[in-house]
């Protein structure tokens, strides 16, 4: 039951989204659009309160437990930020806005960005591992908590990862093709403008 509805809160986060979008600016109502995506929060408290009405009523704590505690923090870390790319990018696209800036690609300006990135990944983990936390307090019988634990563990594992992925562009930041010129404003590097 969890899964199906982890995959129906996705499945209407991209509908919710294209839809807002498309309302915005397509059809230009604007209240419209911020009504429909201020939705998508509701999503994850359908989800949470789905998974802790079934963890009330009995079920054993399995990896879809885990698994709906690990998707409700990456939205809360990434959400408003896979939002306002996309908002950016339908902007240029149907209204003519001018084209959202892309990452920056080289030295410390690069770094920040994946500094910022890991921050959001801390984040969504620390947001999963509360819920985790929280279910197995709410469990209480620690030979069944088995599944919610490995998956605290997962959690710290990508933040591990991510962190020294994010470190190595601090340590070694990449340094711009020969011949190519660039500036770096404001954080971001344009290259050939």
């Amino acid at each position: 039951m969890v899964v199906g509805l982890i995959i129906a809160c996705e499945v209407a986060f991209w509908v919710l989204l294209a839809t807002g979008l498309a309302v915005r600016y397509l059809l230009k109502w604007r209240r419209t659009s911020v009504a429909l995506l201020l939705c998508e929060p509701l999503l994850e408290v359908v989800l949470f309160v789905a998974t802790a009405v079934d963890l009330r009523n009995g079920a054993r704590p399995s990896w879809e437990h885990g698994l709906a505690a690990l998707y409700i923090g990456f939205t809360v870390g990434y959400g408003h930020y896979t939002i306002g790319r996309l908002d950016g990018h339908a902007a240029h696209r149907l209204a003519g806005a001018p084209r959202p800036p892309k990452p920056p690609r080289y030295g410390l300006a690069r770094a920040r960005y994946e500094g910022r990135l890991w921050l959001r990944t801390l984040l969504a983990a620390a947001v999963a591992l509360a819920l985790l936390q929280a279910a197995i307090w709410y469990v209480g019988d620690g030979t069944a908590t088995g599944p919610l634990r490995s998956w605290q563990w997962g959690a710290l594992r990508i933040v591990a990862i991510h962190g020294v992925i994010a470190l190595t562009y601090l340590l070694w930041p990449k340094k711009p093709p020969a011949g190519t010129a660039t500036r770096e404003t404001e954080g971001r590097t344009l290259a050939g403008r």
